[in-house]
């Protein structure tokens, strides 16, 4: 059975036990209507209009998480980005926001099963019982105090319990040279993936020396110091040969809600910038809570042989 943890806002109020068993859809039910739909949130959440704001509804599918609702999604686009806010419709108008939980997973499946490690650069312990996702932008000054956290402490406490993974959400607006420095970054993990952290550590070392000007420069002079093909980096660099990576990782933190940056996941739960304590007692207690759930982490080392037989 499961228990669902819900923001509520609804054109009728209904209770939980309702939803839990729902009632056939009388006939001539309301179809989908993005008009209204659209107005109702703007209202909801108190979005005027303004002509740099742009909100789509996408069309509603049968929900995953909520069986017997349809899910959709309220895109605002503001200034070229994107933040994403999932919906569930009952049949009779009701909708519900917020994050749904079964008791049998994790609290935060919904977001684990959004969150992508799969070509992504990591550091830490393979099959760790705490993965975390960070999100970061090379050019942000806050992600540069928290990759120090990351790198460090994070390690030194835990680092046979932990796996990290990055991810590239540039904001560019504010950021003019964080896109290149991505694209850059994406160019040096597929030439050589153990190369890409010492590009991050220097990258973040020496932030406030780069503009969009010099970047590239410093970035192939640098690389000339690693061993790296220079000629192949600086191609890269030039074509954006990586920039649809940077935009597929982009793409996914937009759809888990992501509107600033850092913004850290330990198995699903999200994690505000945090200074070492807080992070430090929020890892304690996933961990502790893995002892007994066993339900998150990082599944290692199984390996699957073709062509043997199995008894």
């Amino acid at each position: 059975m499961k228990k669902f943890f819900l923001s509520f806002v609804a054109l009728v109020c209904a209770s939980v036990a309702a939803f839990a068993q729902p009632k056939p859809a009388a006939a001539g039910s309301a179809a989908f209507d993005k008009a209204k739909i659209t107005a109702y949130v703007k209202a909801m959440e108190g979005w005027s209009d303004n002509p740099q704001l742009m909100i789509k509804v996408t069309d509603p599918v049968a929900s995953k998480y909520l069986p017997g609702f349809q899910e959709f999604n309220v895109v605002l686009v503001y200034m070229g980005e994107e933040v994403i806010q999932r919906n569930y419709l009952w049949r009779d108008g009701k909708i519900v926001q917020g994050m749904v939980s079964d008791i049998n997973q994790h609290p935060f499946q919904q977001n684990i099963d959004k969150l992508k490690p799969e070509m992504s650069p990591s550091f830490g312990t393979p099959g760790a019982k705490a993965v975390i996702t960070v999100f970061s932008d090379f050019e942000c000054p806050y992600c540069k105090e928290e990759a120090k956290i990351l790198r460090g402490q994070l390690m030194q406490e835990f680092g046979n319990d932990v796996r990290v993974y990055f991810k590239d959400y540039p904001i560019t607006q504010i950021h003019p040279w964080s896109m290149p420095a991505a694209i850059a970054g994406r160019c040096v993990f597929r030439a050589e993936p153990a190369k890409f952290w010492n590009y991050h550590d220097w990258m973040f070392e020496n932030q406030q020396g780069f503009t969009p000007q010099n970047l590239k420069d410093k970035v192939i002079e640098w690389a000339g110091t690693q061993g790296l093909d220079t000629l192949q980096l600086g191609r890269c660099m030039d074509n954006k040969s990586t920039e649809s990576e940077v935009r597929k990782s982009m793409a996914e933190g937009r759809a888990l809600g992501i509107d600033k940056t850092p913004m850290l996941f330990i198995n699903g739960r999200r994690l505000d910038p945090q200074p070492w304590p807080g992070l430090q007692a929020a890892l304690k207690f996933e961990l502790d809570y893995q002892k007994t759930a066993n339900n998150a982490g990082e599944k290692c080392c199984e390996v699957s042989i073709p062509g043997v037989l199995k008894k």
